[in-house]
C-alpha cells in the first residue's frame, strides 16, 4: 500500500472513528429550537385534538374509558344540540357572528383613519397621544370591563347588543399596529404627489394610502374578529337575556348545569368544536387574501 493511501485511510491526529462520524456542536445546538417548537406545538394542539375526538363519542364513550380513537356518537350529538331549548346554540352562533364580524369591521375602519392620521399628519399632541394609546395596549381588557359597564348603565344600554359592540369599536392595539404599517407602507411623496395634483385628503385616503394599508387591515381585523369572538367577561358583564349571549358565554352556562345534568357535557364540547370551525376557515380564507395583497404590492413596489 502506498503512502498516500495509508494518510488516507488514517484517521486526524487528536480524534477517534466514532467522534468523526459525530455531528457538528453548531448543528446539534440548532436542533433545540426545532425540538422546543415541536413540543410547543403538541402541547397547543393537543386540547384541541381532544376536543375534536371527544365530540365524536356519546356520553357513556366519554365517560368511560376515554382513548384516542373516534367514537360513534357525533352525529347523535350534533342531533340533541340542534333539539336543546329549539336551536338556541345556532342563535349564540349568529350573535357571535354578529358581535365578531360587526365589531372588527368598525374597529378596522376606527384603526384605519387613526392609523393614518398619526402617521401621515403633523399636529401639535401627536406623540403624546400615541404614547397613551401605548398605556391602553399594555391595560388588560379586564381593567375597563366594569368602567364599561357603568358608563353603559347611565346611557341604559346594558343588556342589549349595543353593549357589546361599542366597546370593540376602538382597539387600541389596532391603531397601533395601523400606525406602524401606515407610515411604513404609504410613502410620503405619494401623498404629496396627490396633494399636488389636487386631490382632496378623503380622496388620497381612499384612493391611494389604503389600497397600499389593505395588508395591515386586513391583519387587524382578523385579530379583532379572534379577540370578540373568544372573548367572555365583557358579555358576562354587559347580558343578562340568554338569547343576545354569544358562543362563550352560551357555553359557560351549559358547562355550569352540566354539574346537574352530566348529559350536557357531551354538548359542550360538541359546541366547542363547531365553535373553532369558523376560525379556522376564516384564518384559511384572510391568510390567502393577505398572502395575495403582500405579493401584489411587492410587485407594484
Amino acid at each position: 500500500m502506498s503512502t498516500l493511501a495509508v494518510h488516507q485511510a488514517a484517521p486526524a491526529a487528536g480524534t477517534t472513528p466514532g467522534t468523526a462520524r459525530r455531528p457538528p456542536l453548531r448543528r446539534r445546538i440548532a436542533l433545540v429550537p426545532t425540538i422546543t417548537l415541536l413540543l410547543g406545538a403538541v402541547y397547543t394542539l393537543l386540547p384541541v385534538a381532544w376536543v375534536v375526538i371527544a365530540s365524536t363519542k356519546s356520553g357513556h364513550e366519554l365517560f368511560s374509558t376515554f382513548t384516542f380513537l373516534p367514537g360513534s356518537g357525533f352525529t347523535q350529538n350534533i342531533k340533541d344540540l340542534n333539539a336543546y331549548r329549539d336551536g338556541i346554540y345556532w342563535q349564540w352562533m349568529g350573535n357571535s357572528a354578529l358581535y365578531a364580524g360587526l365589531g372588527a369591521l368598525l374597529s378596522t375602519a376606527v384603526s384605519a383613519f387613526s392609523g393614518y392620521a398619526l402617521a401621515t399628519y403633523r399636529f401639535r399632541g401627536r406623540e403624546t397621544m400615541f404614547n397613551v394609546l401605548l398605556a391602553g395596549v399594555l391595560m388588560p381588557p379586564v381593567i375597563l370591563a366594569v368602567p364599561q359597564y357603568l358608563l353603559l348603565a347611565k346611557a341604559n344600554l346594558t343588556d342589549s347588543y349595543l353593549s357589546v359592540l361599542l366597546p370593540q369599536i376602538l382597539s387600541p392595539y389596532g391603531v397601533y399596529l395601523s400606525r406602524i404599517y401606515a407610515a411604513a407602507a404609504v410613502p410620503a411623496d405619494v401623498v404629496e404627489a396627490g396633494r399636488m395634483d389636487g386631490a382632496s385628503e378623503w380622496r388620497i385616503f381612499t384612493r391611494i394610502a389604503l389600497p397600499m394599508m389593505i395588508p395591515g387591515m386586513v391583519t387587524v381585523f382578523l385579530f379583532q374578529f379572534v379577540a370578540v369572538w373568544n372573548n367572555f367577561l365583557l358579555p358576562y358583564i354587559m347580558l343578562s337575556d340568554d338569547e343576545r349571549f354569544p358562543l362563550t358565554l352560551g357555553l359557560y352556562t351549559l358547562l355550569e348545569q352540566g354539574a346537574n345534568t352530566p348529559a350536557l357535557y357531551t354538548l359542550v364540547i360538541t359546541g366547542a368544536f363547531l365553535a373553532v370551525l369558523p376560525l379556522i376557515a376564516l384564518f384559511l380564507v384572510i391568510q390567502r387574501f393577505w398572502s395575495l395583497d403582500l405579493l401584489s404590492g411587492a410587485v407594484k413596489s
